[in-house]
């Protein structure tokens, strides 16, 4: 079992040199997979007002606070993820990009 865990764990470490990278096509995709609930909620909410307010609000949030979220949470991300014990990170990473694919799939994003 030690074995098992040591090359879980090498592996793991393999991923540290592109952990910015890892953590950035997570957060891009969750908000890939989410970014058409968050939508249509506001369009929801937004449906009383003007062309203009809807507009300028779908760009803000789609320009703007999409792009925030990325560049903000991922190094966030990173960093975390860094901290975590190599065997541990590697288990977190391939479950969280099956879970996003797996809600993808449910809900034909893909």
């Amino acid at each position: 079992m030690s074995q098992i865990i040591a090359f879980i764990a090498k592996l793991g470490a393999m991923l540290h040199p592109w952990m910015s990278e890892i953590a950035t096509a997570l957060v891009a995709c969750c908000i890939v997979v989410f970014a058409t609930d968050i939508n249509r909620v506001l369009r929801k909410a937004l449906s009383g007002q003007g062309f203009f307010v809807r507009t300028w609000v779908f760009v803000l949030v789609n320009a703007f606070g999409y792009g925030l979220a990325i560049v903000s949470v991922s190094p966030w991300l990173a960093r975390q993820l860094k901290s975590m014990p190599s065997q541990w990170m590697l288990l977190l990473l391939l479950v969280a990009f099956f879970a996003v694919g797996a809600w993808a799939q449910r809900n034909r994003q893909v």
